[in-house]
């Protein structure tokens, strides 16, 4: 009887999971909204892509390009969460990291003075971890980049004040 029981159980929880949404059949759309491929309802095999070109750049021109971009994220006080206008840079800095499987990039995580030692070491090293996981979703390898916290130790501009505080609150991209 137990079995029985057991049995339908798993029956009424496989059958929850089940979905009628044929996931092949939805068409994908570019962002400008034309449809660039659909399913021939045979497997979900995709029929009419359109291939994108690449721009091919030379490497020391993204490099040196790359070098003058914006590699800094700031945060709010006492947070680890990536504020929607540094996205792009993290874009930015991942499809370059992607482009050469040789390039490596550290993650170094800063604080304001506020707090003590081991708290900014700690908030520091969840704002580089932030930062590293964004990239990590991007496509970055996780052996290409890492994550580093210093803390209160480097900052950015010295003083007390709240813009002073605020400059200090990052995580900046290096590259070695």
């Amino acid at each position: 009887m137990n079995r029985l029981i057991w049995a339908a159980a798993i029956a009424v929880l496989l059958s929850a999971c089940g979905s009628a949404v044929k996931l092949g059949d939805v068409p994908v759309e570019d962002k400008a909204g034309t449809s660039v491929s659909k399913s021939d309802g045979k497997d979900g095999a995709i029929v009419g892509q359109r291939a994108i070109a690449g721009v091919a750049l030379d490497s020391a021109q993204s490099s040196t390009a790359m070098m003058a971009t914006n590699r800094t994220v700031y945060f709010d006080y006492d947070s680890f969460a990536i504020r929607p206008e540094f996205q792009s840079v993290i874009e930015a800095h991942s499809k370059f990291i992607k482009a050469d499987k040789s390039r490596k990039a550290a993650i170094e995580g800063h604080t304001d003075e506020r707090g003590g030692r081991e708290y900014n070491l700690a908030l520091g090293q969840k704002r580089a971890e932030a930062v590293r996981r964004a990239m990590g979703l991007l496509g970055v390898s996780e052996n290409q980049i890492e994550a580093v916290s210093f803390g209160k130790e480097k900052p950015a501009v010295l003083g007390s004040t709240e813009a002073a505080m605020e400059k200090n609150r990052r995580a900046e991209i290096s590259y070695r």
